[in-house]
């Protein structure tokens, strides 16, 4: 499941100073710090991993991806933003805030805190998450918008402990998400293009054509889409970055569709399958309603195939107003994990 969009920056004035660390509490060697660096990427890619793991997210972290991202950062500050736990001086959870400028108005301050399994029902994420919001309300004070302001957070529905802390500290459910697999590339369906479009390889100079299309088609959706400088840089520099799988429809000169396909050797080595990721399935709305978006799905299976894969995935709203979910499920994906969105009205 591709992680929530936002839109670009708003200028800020200079941030206040980070509010007070949490005490450790009743959990024995507990202490808090702020992101230390670089030194820090090993363990927080090795937390990210056992929470996921944990949840049952099939998808794989680096210290590479994550070093791009901290690199790159988008609308948040790695250094002020990022707070870690450790029990003993060895990590067990960390937290990092955001914010995004959402498709409905709003601008959502949002929350992320991973604990390791063994560390979850300890009070360690109802500390994070009490401090990520004192932080995030730092950011919004610096922040001039008429736009109706929320903190936001998700979960994987596997993680129990993590939907208990999010209810009883005032969060409610608002949105669900599915990740989807198709376990074979066999009994691929037959969909031709509409009339009057073609697929044509990605050249290096379409690359940001692409990425622009697939920008404006987000803009329907719930969330939003963050098109900042910073973000396409995490984009084209990423180690899954392949153009040559994508599968983009034009008509004319103009982007009618796409598909981001991904093969991540990282991940197929890791849990010794062959799989081939459909990160973003995108339409622009006047070639929506044709067939678009089943023509480029078929395709991309194919081209997954061609490239050796033997099953495939994605990522989806359960309401996408688009009937994304029975659309997906027609070629053959099944619902295979659930994540939940949650809000809170930032007062």
């Amino acid at each position: 499941m591709t992680d929530f969009k936002g839109a670009p920056a708003a200028p800020t004035t200079p941030p206040e100073p980070t509010p007070a660390l949490p005490v450790g509490g009743a959990v024995p060697g507990l202490a808090f710090r702020l992101y230390a660096g670089e030194t820090d990427l090993a363990e927080l890619v090795r937390v990210w991993t056992a929470a996921r793991e944990a949840d049952g997210l099939k998808a794989t972290l680096t210290v590479e991806d994550l070093a791009l991202d901290f690199a790159n950062p988008v609308n948040f500050d790695p250094s002020r933003d990022v707070l870690i736990a450790a029990v003993g001086g060895r990590m067990v959870a960390y937290g990092r805030v955001e914010w995004v400028d959402t498709n409905d108005g709003a601008r959502s301050y949002d929350s992320r805190c991973m604990v390791e399994p063994g560390w979850r029902r300890r009070g360690i994420g109802r500390s994070m998450l009490r401090w990520n919001e004192a932080r995030l309300r730092e950011i919004a004070a610096t922040h001039a918008t008429d736009r109706p302001r929320r903190f936001g957070t998700y979960h994987w529905d596997r993680d129990t402990a993590a939907a208990e802390v999010y209810a009883a500290e005032g969060y409610r459910p608002v949105r669900h998400f599915y990740d989807m697999l198709r376990p074979t590339l066999d009994d691929i369906p037959e969909a031709p293009l509409p009339a009057g479009l073609e697929i044509r390889p990605v050249r290096p100079q379409h690359v940001r054509a692409v990425w622009d299309a697939d920008v404006e088609a987000f803009r329907d959706h719930w969330g939003g889409f963050e098109d900042s400088p910073e973000a396409y840089r995490q984009f084209t520099e990423g180690r899954t970055f392949d153009p040559s799988i994508w599968k983009v429809a034009w008509d004319g000169d103009r982007i009618a569709g796409l598909v981001m396909n991904v093969i991540d050797p990282h991940e197929n080595e890791l849990r010794g399958y062959r799989r081939g990721l459909l990160d973003s399935v995108a339409v622009r709305r006047p070639w929506r309603r044709r067939g678009l978006a089943r023509s480029l799905i078929v395709a991309s299976l194919r081209e997954l195939r061609e490239r050796g894969m033997t099953s495939a995935a994605l990522g989806v709203d359960a309401q996408n107003p688009l009937g994304a979910l029975q659309l997906y499920t027609s070629v053959g994906f099944e619902v295979e994990l659930s994540a939940t969105a949650y809000e809170k009205p930032l007062e």
